[in-house]
Formats: structure tokens, C-alpha cells, sequence
């Protein structure tokens, strides 16, 4: 079995890690911002979760998907909720949003 999409999210917690420690001024606003926008509201972490993964299939950003893949699993979405968010990022991105879709569910295979 690969473990390609486990590989990236080893090397994209690195990599932002990394840049945390050099661009503290940023970074730790940014982290902010994050927590602030994911944290308990009225819509549960799980969906604003599967919400970011959606567009980050939709903006075709990989680094995107796999973390926020990852981060909407640790928060409870199962299959079926992953694949329903898939299905609407292929709606709102068209054609291209089919083959980071498809990225995306191989992802999910692998990190599930």
C-alpha cells in the first residue's frame, strides 16, 4: 500500500512548522485567524472541516486537501460525508475539480 498522502502530511506539518518558526509575525495571526474560523459556532468543526476541504478541492490546492481531509476525519466525517463534499466541489469547480475529486478520494482511502 502507498502511503503517498501520509508522506504529505508529514512533510506539510514540516513545511508549516518551518515557516512558523521564520515567520513568527505572520504565522501566529494566521494560527489565530484559523482557530477563530474552525472553532465551535454555530456550524460543528466537522462541517466548517469538510467546508475548507471542498473549496480546497475547488481552488486545486493538494497541501489543502490533505490537510483539511485530514483535520474534517479527526473531527468524525466519515465516507459518505467526505465523498458528499467532494461531489459538491465538483459541482462549484468543474472538470478540474473531477481530477483533484479523484486525488481527494485517494487521499481519503490512505489517511481513513
Amino acid at each position: 500500500m502507498t502511503t503517498r498522502y501520509k508522506d504529505s502530511a508529514t512533510s506539510i506539518d514540516k513545511r508549516v512548522g518551518n515557516l512558523f518558526k521564520a515567520a513568527p509575525a505572520v504565522m501566529t495571526p494566521y494560527s489565530q485567524l484559523m482557530k477563530a474560523a474552525s472553532g465551535k459556532g454555530a456550524l460543528e468543526s466537522k462541517m466548517k472541516e469538510l467546508m475548507a476541504f471542498s473549496i480546497s478541492i475547488a481552488i486545486r490546492c493538494e497541501d489543502c486537501i490533505i490537510f483539511h481531509l485530514r483535520a474534517a476525519l479527526k473531527h468524525g466525517a466519515d465516507r459518505e460525508e467526505v465523498i458528499e463534499a467532494i461531489s459538491v466541489a465538483i459541482e462549484m469547480g468543474g472538470g478540474p475539480s473531477v481530477v483533484y475529486g479523484g486525488r481527494a478520494l485517494e487521499a481519503l482511502e490512505e489517511l481513513s
